[in-house]
Formats: C-alpha cells, sequence, structure tokens
C-alpha cells in the first residue's frame, strides 16, 4: 500500500514535470511563432480623425496626446517580442465607408480591427523600426500624401485620352518625354548628392514630387552619348555617363509622374535641383516648365525664387554656404512628345 502510494506519488510528481515542461516547450514554440507572424496598428494621426471615432461608445479613449502615449508603449513592446510591426493610418471616413460595403457593426473593437488589416491593400503603412510616435506621424502622414498624389497624377493621365492630330496616347507619351527629362537632369548634374523636386499646379491643388539621387565619378557628359532606354533605367536606378545614378524607384516613378502631368497639361511649374558634394557649397538651380520642355532659369531667377518670401514677397537672407546658379541646358530632343 505504502509501496504502491510511494509509486502512486513518484508518477504524479513525474507526470507534473513532464507536464510542466510540455507547458514550458509549447509556450516558448508559441513565442517562437509569435515572432514570425507580422502585426498592423491603424493610427489616428490627427485630433479631427480622433474625435469622429470618439462618437462610437466602444472607442476607448478621449484624449489624442494619451491615445498616442499608449500606441507608442503597444509599438515598443510589440518590437521588444521581435514582431515585425506595419502602422496603417487609419481614416475613419474610409472605415465608415467599408463597414457600410460589408454589413459590419463599426461600433465594436472587431470591426475597426477587420479594417485595420485591410488597409495595406490599398492605403498608408509605414514600417515601424524603433522610431518615436513624433517621427512615426509625419512618416505616416507624408506617404499617405504621396499615396493621394499618385493616384490623382495617374487618374488624371489616363483620362487625358489620345492625341486628336497623331493618336498617341498622350499620358503614355508625356510620361515617356518625363522619364526621358529626369535621366537628363542626373546625367548633366555629375557626381554628387542630388535632391530634386518637381511642382506642378493643377485643379485642386499643388501637386509635388521629391526625389534623392546619388551620382558616383564617371565620364563627363557627351553630345553624341545616346540617353538611356526610360523604360529600364529608372527600375532601381540609371546608369549614366559610365557610373551609376542610385535612387528609390518609387520617389522615381513619383517625380515622372508628377512632371509628366505638367508636360501633358502644358502646365506652369518647374524643378529646382540642390547638389551637394563633399568640401564645396551646395549648388542650387532651377527650371520651369514650359511646351513639354524644361527650361533653365538664370542665375538671378534661382536666386530670387530662393530667396523671396513666397507668402509675402519680402526677402530672404540667401543660405549660407550655398551658391545659386542657373540651370543648366538639357539638350533635350522630341523623344515622348505628341504632335
Amino acid at each position: 500500500m505504502t509501496h504502491t502510494d510511494h509509486t502512486h506519488t513518484d508518477r504524479a510528481g513525474t507526470d507534473r514535470g513532464h507536464t510542466g515542461r510540455g507547458n514550458r516547450t509549447r509556450a516558448a514554440r508559441r513565442r517562437v511563432l509569435r515572432r514570425e507572424v507580422p502585426s498592423i496598428v491603424g493610427l489616428l494621426a490627427d485630433e479631427r480623425d480622433f474625435a469622429t471615432m470618439r462618437s462610437y461608445r466602444s472607442f476607448a479613449f478621449d484624449d489624442h496626446t494619451a491615445y498616442l502615449r499608449q500606441l507608442d508603449g503597444l509599438l515598443r513592446a510589440l518590437a521588444s517580442q521581435g514582431v515585425h510591426t506595419t502602422v496603417a493610418l487609419f481614416d475613419p471616413e474610409e472605415f465608415a465607408a467599408y463597414c457600410a460595403e460589408t454589413g459590419l457593426d463599426p461600433d465594436t473593437p472587431a470591426s475597426r480591427s477587420r479594417f485595420t488589416a485591410a488597409i495595406p491593400a490599398s492605403g498608408a503603412t509605414v514600417a515601424y523600426t524603433g522610431q518615436p510616435i513624433d517621427t512615426l506621424l509625419p512618416q505616416l502622414i507624408n506617404t499617405a500624401i504621396r499615396r493621394a498624389t499618385w493616384e490623382y497624377v495617374t487618374t488624371l493621365l489616363a483620362d487625358l485620352g489620345a492625341c486628336a492630330d497623331c493618336g498617341q496616347d498622350i499620358g503614355r507619351a508625356a510620361f515617356d518625354r518625363a522619364s526621358h527629362i529626369l535621366l537628363r537632369l542626373l546625367e548633366e548634374a555629375g557626381p554628387g548628392t542630388h535632391h530634386l523636386v518637381c511642382s506642378v499646379p493643377a485643379a485642386d491643388e499643388q501637386l509635388l514630387a521629391v526625389l534623392h539621387a546619388d551620382r558616383d565619378e564617371g565620364t563627363p557628359p557627351s553630345d553624341s552619348a545616346t540617353p538611356p532606354d526610360p523604360a529600364t533605367a529608372l527600375g532601381a536606378g540609371a546608369f549614366l555617363d559610365g557610373a551609376p545614378a542610385l535612387f528609390d524607384a518609387s520617389e522615381a516613378a513619383e517625380f515622372v509622374t508628377v512632371l509628366a502631368a505638367g508636360v501633358a497639361l502644358d502646365s506652369a511649374g518647374g524643378v529646382v535641383l540642390r547638389t551637394t558634394v563633399p568640401g564645396t557649397p551646395d549648388r542650387l538651380r532651377g527650371w520651369r516648365l514650359a511646351a513639354g520642355s524644361l527650361v533653365p532659369l538664370t542665375e538671378g531667377e534661382v536666386f530670387s525664387a530662393y530667396c523671396t518670401d513666397a507668402d509675402t514677397g519680402e526677402p530672404l537672407s540667401p543660405e549660407p554656404g550655398v551658391e545659386y546658379r542657373a540651370g543648366f541646358d538639357l539638350r533635350l530632343d522630341d523623344t515622348g512628345t505628341h504632335h
């Protein structure tokens, strides 16, 4: 009896030991698996959107600052667990439309969760890499603006149709022309780090696109050089005059698309270029859009553009350590134009 009891006691202890180790093993495996499951966190970026969500009784927050602080803590906690997290811009209007289309009750956490999971398919997102919330917010807003600009301009170009004279697709021809212009800009800019901004006025808004590019040393531009094919050169960078020009493909596509809108609409607008080379002053240049081309600004026009307050017209002090130079001639031909 005692032996039996003793044997039973040993077995129970052994079983409990095995069970405990098994539970710990399963928990450890779940933690490992959890690190391989990405997370998506919806973020209400501004006070107005936050106020809209407060109309739902199931929404637990009443202060936007406290909400952002809690969300920052959540992101840091997920990162500490090795979880890859994507932050998605949560739009209350799109959420309401989504719930109406899917028949979901918008006043539930489950509905908000389902909508958040769907945002990456068509909305603005930013990967969380440990950046503070004050850095993450402008990143997310800028991504949303870029996406909205891209969608607006691509729709605009697609709706232009074919040229009545030559039959070419106007949007396609303008995109090819803009691609050629960008490659000529980078080719003539030479080595250095280049920051380009394209600005084009449209019916509903001012369109802006920014591109950062790096050029290594290469052979100088020549009149006989054959321009790269825009269809292949803008994928992940271009090889210009014996040297690579490195840039983000999505930035390049957005820049070309905005520039194409100006070309297709024969709009006002222009491009400014800032070139940085170690050990020398930054160089600022500019061009204005005219008849499907970029016309170089004079040194005085570049100085005036940078050193005049756009709102008041009052002069501004020149930026120290910067040279204001005339835009260079891009030597453009009729590539990508329609007649």
